[in-house]
């Protein structure tokens, strides 16, 4: 998806800030499985504006510079569902913690079971936000699915992690000349 029908989907909501749709993907309903910067953000409100895909008015604030507020037009609501309808690309995951691990050899094996510790409690800390939002049965039935295909996903990572984890200590933690062999 490119960023421009992300901004719509977040849009469709209600509306909002460029902040607040920032924040929608750092730490809201977006955040598992999208990123967008402001540096693509605001450039993509700006051109969905000048296309008359979104509307954007100002709110004063005290002390500070009027915040713009968008919202999505009837022009953007369709621009968006036409969006829904194109064939979505294949899964990619996009993981620092994973690129380390595929060079797991070349850390000492402390430092691997260290990322691994951390990975696996920041895995049990979302999960019991993502089952908190769960139990609460918040939002519309699409998102509730696509929050129970993440819990099914961050439950499997860990188990994965915790299961997987001593032997991949256990084969980095050979000398090299056994490790060729």
């Amino acid at each position: 998806m490119d960023v421009k029908t992300l901004c719509l989907g977040v849009l469709s909501r209600g509306e909002a800030s460029g902040y607040e749709i920032k924040k929608a993907f750092a730490e809201g309903p977006f955040s598992h499985f999208h990123q967008a910067s402001f540096g693509s953000i605001y450039p993509a409100l700006n051109a969905l504006s000048a296309e008359g895909l979104v509307a954007c008015r100002a709110e004063a604030q005290e002390k500070r510079p009027d915040k713009k507020i968008y919202s999505i037009t009837p022009a953007g609501e369709r621009a968006f569902f036409d969006a829904l309808l194109v064939e979505p690309d294949a899964d990619r995951v996009r993981s620092d913690f994973l690129f380390i691990l595929f060079f797991a050899q070349c850390l000492p094996p402390a430092r691997v079971a260290e990322l691994i510790d951390q990975r696996i409690a920041w895995y049990r800390e979302s999960l019991e936000r993502m089952e908190d939002c769960a139990a609460n049965n918040v939002g519309p039935s699409g998102a509730c699915f696509v929050r129970g295909m993440g819990i099914a996903v961050y439950r499997a990572a860990t188990e994965y992690l915790e299961t997987n984890r001593e032997a991949l200590l256990k084969e980095i933690a050979r000398p090299a000349a056994m490790v060729a062999e």
